[in-house]
């Protein structure tokens, strides 16, 4: 085993093939090691987050070293049979690729038995093994930017179904019209690890099934009911506000990552001045411009980037609030979000929170994988719990955890060097913390693009078998300009990771707006993770 840094909280452990790994997966499942709090498996290797008060990285490798990997997980009773037209885009490429025909390419798959060895992705895709070694073709050179939901595709020693329609760079040789991913279905993923699965050619089998019954495209579930209490109606949202909590944990198997608000200070400190439990739903709102009308009495706080709030009463009357301070509201009561001159997030909380259904146990929305309530739009009415438990005195005491950055200022980021710092040149790592990346337009909450004057140079162009990436990931494909991974990011990816954000610099990085600078500073040299001696 090769033990890797990823970041503060998480480590990479590297093995030697995927039955080493999987093998290793099961050994932690069933005889946890103390301090694990995640585990994501991937083609060769294991990430696992910890607890930092509970253990070390040195102890951590120390204990999971032992582990026998020559054990062999049985195969699953379970058999799902999966419908195909094979019609897809790169049919004939693949084709091409292995020597064969296409009708033979399609028989061979069609011949094969899979095995779902893990999740990742995104919601429901999972990595299939066990295909006909002929068909193991690369990923396209250059990856789609829209892949449909339901494509059977290829990549390596891999073959699998988009869930949803997403960017990717495998080969498409078909599409099923099986639903993958239901929210309205337990477990919601069709495919769970150690499933077998067949494929069949629906051109052969006419009578086969059609796709089955649509379900709401956002969540799948039943919204929460009216609970009759104080209630907001939104009059403005530039941009669409989403509800977020701390986050959606325990999903990692069916390939669902946490989510969560991206400026945890902020969101845990807006619930702290109204005097929330710990969790309570808030509202994430991007760059400001944001209104609300209140229904009823309440009291609200507002954190995150420092936008001016103007409350305007029944009457017609306008005064000013401020941020990190509790406002009473009255019926009636208008408030709006200006835009913020610096920061990009603000958090709005509501004594009693919101009255939201979650969704895999949270409330927080998933931008990525499309699981989570509705994103709050103009016209949108939000309840707010009229029975609400654990509250606690309004707090006065509560402050920005950080000065928050401009669009002209340079921000510095600590980073944890690694996991795969070693797959580039000592140049690319030179460039990596002496020169300034560019925040683009093209951000998100999935990730942050960068834009640099060098690329990161790496040391060739071999392929990275999919692996688990964290947030605060800086993944660096081959034109050489990182992408930083923030809250909605896959759980896997195949770019090589040069480094990964501090932990403590994760919010400050939630906050960067567009165009403002990044200076990325290493917290030490790159070095594989010594296990701590017994």
């Amino acid at each position: 085993m090769r033990f890797l840094p990823v970041s503060l909280t998480t480590l990479l452990v590297e093995l030697a093939d995927l039955q080493e790994t999987l093998a290793l997966f099961a050994s932690l499942e069933v005889d946890p090691v103390p301090g694990i709090a995640d585990m994501v498996p991937a083609a060769r290797t294991l990430m696992i987050r910890f607890h930092a008060g509970a253990t070390t990285p040195e102890a951590l490798a120390r204990e999971v070293a032992t582990r026998d990997l020559s054990a062999r997980i049985a195969p699953s009773d379970k058999l799902v049979e999966i419908p195909v037209r094979y019609d897809g885009e790169d049919l004939a490429d693949v084709a091409a690729l292995t020597g064969l025909s296409v009708e033979e390419v399609v028989r061979r798959h069609v011949e094969s038995e899979f095995t779902v060895a893990f999740c990742g992705f995104a919601p429901g895709f999972g990595y299939l093994v066990g295909g006909d070694p002929a068909l193991q073709v690369p990923r396209r050179q250059s990856p789609r930017t829209r892949i449909p939901a339901g494509a059977v595709a290829l990549a390596g020693a891999f073959s699998g179904v988009y869930p949803q329609e997403s960017p990717g760079g495998w080969q498409i040789i078909g599409v099923t019209p099986e639903k993958m991913w239901d929210l309205s279905r337990d477990p919601p993923a069709l495919f769970q690890p150690g499933y077998r699965v067949r494929f069949y050619d629906l051109a052969k089998r006419a009578a086969a099934a059609a796709a089955a019954a649509p379900v709401s495209p956002a969540t799948g579930v039943a919204p929460a009911q009216a609970s009759g209490g104080v209630s907001f109606t939104v009059l403005a949202a530039p941009m669409p506000a989403l509800f977020q909590d701390a986050g959606r944990f325990g999903q990692t198997g069916q390939g669902v990552s946490s989510a969560g608000a991206l400026d945890q200070g902020a969101f845990h400190a807006a619930n702290r001045i109204v005097g929330n439990p710990p969790g309570a739903t808030c509202l994430e709102i991007t760059l400001g411009g944001f209104s609300v009308a209140a229904s009823g009495r309440t009291v609200i706080g507002v954190t995150g980037a420092p936008c001016p709030l103007e409350i305007r009463d029944a009457q017609g009357r306008v005064e000013k609030a401020e941020t990190y301070r509790p406002i009473s509201l009255e019926p009636g009561d208008v408030v709006t979000l200006g835009q913020a001159p610096k920061g990009m997030r603000s958090y709005l909380a509501v004594r009693g929170g919101f009255d939201v259904a979650p969704v895999l146990g949270s409330t927080s929305t998933d931008t990525l994988a499309v699981v989570g309530p509705d994103p709050v739009t103009k016209g949108a009415v939000l309840e707010v719990h009229s029975e609400a438990h654990g509250l606690t005195a309004v707090s006065l005491a509560e402050t920005p955890a950080f000065a928050h950055p401009g669009a002209d200022d340079i921000v510095t980021l600590d980073v944890v060097m690694g996991p795969r710092s070693d797959w580039f040149t000592q140049a690319g790592l030179d460039t990596l913390s002496s020169q300034l990346f560019r925040m683009t337009p093209q951000s998100n909450r999935v990730g942050i693009r960068l834009a640099g004057d060098i690329p990161l140079e790496r040391r060739d162009k071999a392929e990275l078998p999919s692996e688990g990436t964290a947030t605060g990931a800086i993944q660096v494909p081959h034109s050489g300009q990182p992408v930083l991974f923030l809250a909605d990011h896959p759980l896997t990816g195949g770019y090589p990771v040069i480094a990964t954000v501090a932990d403590y610099h994760l919010d400050l990085a939630g906050q960067i707006p567009v165009n403002a600078h990044i200076r990325f500073r290493p917290i030490a040299p790159f070095a594989d993770i010594v296990p701590a001696k017994a």
